[in-house]
């Protein structure tokens, strides 16, 4: 009976180990923006904003906006939203015309840092 109680406990705790780690070590990646990754656009934002799957550390957690030549355009404000820990947003001035880099880095409550780009285009509206 005794060894049957310790196979028991041996593979709860073997279970515990095998999937607690995954939460623990848990990143934080986007889950989706405005304006969305690769789109097209004829409305230019004024806020670029990336929601994330997990809460964010506002201190290291930073998002900046590129003009197609590599110049930063974003207005340097960049953080995380104070009523949604999951969400960075960074202001830009008004965007011409032309296809824009969002380059991010989010810190992880846990302290695991992830980061990634993605471009969108600024199209210019066609009239009737």
């Amino acid at each position: 009976m005794k060894l049957e109680r310790k196979k028991i406990y041996g593979g709860v705790l073997l279970g515990l180990l095998l999937f607690w780690p995954g939460k623990v070590l848990a990143h934080v990646f986007p889950d989706h923006s405005e304006p969305r990754v690769g789109s097209e656009i004829t409305v230019a934002p004024r806020m670029i904003k990336i929601w994330f799957d997990g809460q964010l550390e506002p201190f290291f957690s930073t998002v900046h906006v590129m003009d197609a030549s590599g110049k930063e355009i974003s207005l340097k404000d960049s953080r995380v939203d104070d009523r949604d820990p999951s969400v960075l947003e960074v202001s830009v001035p008004p965007l011409s015309p032309g296809k824009y880099e969002v380059d991010w880095k989010a810190l992880a409550k846990d302290g695991h840092l992830t980061e990634g780009r993605f471009l969108f285009t600024v199209k210019e509206e066609r009239k009737p």
